[in-house]
């Protein structure tokens, strides 16, 4: 073989093995998941509730369409994040509106949620982070928020 081919050919291979590499920087979280509160921690009340979602993602966007089953009333909601970080509104479970930036951490989608606090003129801030097991058989999601133990949701894909 010549020098030339023997190049081309330790380029092509060094290429082929740092293709992992690259996608370990994000994860596709597409799919359909149900809620198993089994698995969650400090759930409180959201024990208590049935819930679906159908993710569909590119490498740019991601949207969640989710539906709730709470005290014998179904609830619709749709979020989607700009996954090249630019802000997206948003509304939470509860109706309250947001600002939300999403940005790749370690192979995790970690989403911080801005909206306007209790008292006039104050800022309440959540992060979301959001990741899938080895398998990609479960999606965790940790919120965080000031003061506040955290709480995670796991979803089995179905």
């Amino acid at each position: 073989m010549s020098d030339f081919k023997r190049v081309i050919v330790a380029a092509v291979a060094g290429l082929l093995l740092s293709l992992p590499a690259f996608a370990a920087g994000t994860a596709d979280f597409s799919g359909n998941w149900e809620l198993n509160t089994d698995k969650g921690q400090n759930l409180g009340m959201v024990k208590a509730i049935d819930e679906t979602i159908v993710v569909t993602q590119s490498a740019e966007k991601l949207v969640m369409d989710h539906t709730s089953k709470f005290m014998m009333k179904t609830t619709k909601r749709q979020v989607s994040y700009d996954l090249t970080g630019k802000p997206v509104s948003n509304e939470g479970a509860m109706g309250d509106k947001a600002q939300t930036v999403a940005q790749w951490a370690d192979g995790k989608l970690v989403v911080t949620w801005t909206g306007e606090g209790a008292v006039a003129g104050s800022k309440t801030v959540k992060t979301e982070t959001r990741w899938l097991s080895a398998d990609g058989r479960e999606m965790s999601v940790e919120t965080a928020r000031a003061n506040k133990p955290s709480m995670v949701l796991v979803y089995d894909r179905k």
